[in-house]
């Protein structure tokens, strides 16, 4: 790791601060159980999605400093290519000053993130290797368990589903991976600033003055200086990752209340969790109120695509990269459905 990135993971485990029962003998406990659970989870998601999956992932507990740290490493080898692309056309002292400040603003974002996130499936680990890992936060898991009295038992199950029901997508289906990486470096390759747009974007913030709209909409900063080229790949990732998000979701509450006794407890306090208003302001600015809205959405989009045609057809989306909604499908399922089944 080099300097600059040593200071950007510092600065951001700063932000993550601590939790006192991480430090004890409850990490070990924890790592212990999840190894146990998580395999047993991952034949019920089998199951349950109808996806075919081989093999076991990796289980690790982690806390939020290496959250960040693995984060920033895994995100840097999935970009490598087109950055170094950039790099090419661009001078070096320039582009090393660009990527210095976006580690660190990265790392502050990552680290405010990191006391919340509760577990994460790796497509790409911080190696840069393809990835086929599960960690858990430990410290948020200790810590959510006890706030809300949850039983161990159940909640780490529960989180267990939801990562285990992203890794069945990933590896369950053949293409989604691919797909995936290629829309990020579609993503970094078109982020080129494109002559002129300082200036327009003036007259955009007039025009959405003007018609009452936010200054800044659900994709944040990004969305108000992204070029038309950057606003179409981006709303290719958002109507992925919102069918991803309602299919987990859907798929993990109802495993949940087939095994366990305080699903709907839990669904509830995490669902009052993500719309908590007091961080509203955060996601709006940062863009992850997208990421936010994508778990309602997702989840409206396939149950009534399940109401209207069966299981059998919600799993037409993943037929292939055309099949997926788009975000003007998302909200009317009716449509979809009239395209693809």
């Amino acid at each position: 790791m080099t300097s600059e990135s040593s200071q950007a993971t510092g600065f951001a485990g700063r932000i993550a601060g601590q939790y006192p029962l991480a430090a004890t003998y409850h990490t070990a406990a924890l790592q212990a159980d999840m190894s146990r659970i998580t395999p047993l989870v991952s034949e019920l998601v089998a199951a349950g999605t109808g996806l075919a999956l081989t093999g076991d992932p990796s289980t690790t507990v982690i806390d939020r400093a290496e959250w960040v740290e693995r984060n920033l490493a895994s995100f840097k080898h999935l970009v490598e290519p087109a950055t170094r692309k950039l790099a090419e056309s661009r001078d070096t002292l320039q582009m090393a000053n660009v990527e210095r400040l976006v580690e660190r603003e990265s790392s502050a974002l990552l680290g405010v993130l990191s006391r919340r996130v509760l577990g994460q499936y790796e497509l790409v680990l911080p190696t840069g290797e393809e990835g086929d890992s599960v960690v858990y936060v430990g410290p948020n898991l200790l810590k959510m368990e006890r706030a809300h009295q949850f039983r161990p038992s159940e909640f780490r199950f529960w989180v267990a589903l939801h990562e285990l029901t992203h890794r069945a997508q990933f590896t369950g289906i053949p293409w989604l991976r691919g797909y995936f990486r290629g829309l990020v470096e579609e993503l970094v390759e078109a982020s080129g600033p494109e002559p002129g747009r300082l200036g327009s974007i003036v007259g955009e913030v007039i025009e959405r003055r003007r018609r009452g709209d936010p200054l800044i909409d659900e994709r944040g900063i990004f969305g108000l200086v992204a070029t038309p080229t950057q606003t179409e790949i981006v709303d290719r990732v958002q109507s992925l990752m919102t069918v991803l998000e309602g299919h987990g979701h859907v798929v993990m509450d109802r495993i949940g209340a087939e095994n366990l006794k305080s699903q709907d407890r839990m669904s509830r306090i995490l669902k009052n969790r993500r719309r908590d208003k007091r961080t509203a302001a955060f996601f709006r600015i940062t863009g992850l109120e997208m990421k936010m809205n994508q778990y309602a959405k997702g989840e409206r989009f396939i149950k009534a695509v399940e109401k209207e045609a069966g299981w059998s057809t919600v799993n037409l989306a993943f037929r292939g990269a055309s099949s997926l909604p788009t975000l003007g499908e998302i909200d009317n399922p009716t449509s979809w459905l009239s395209r693809v089944a």
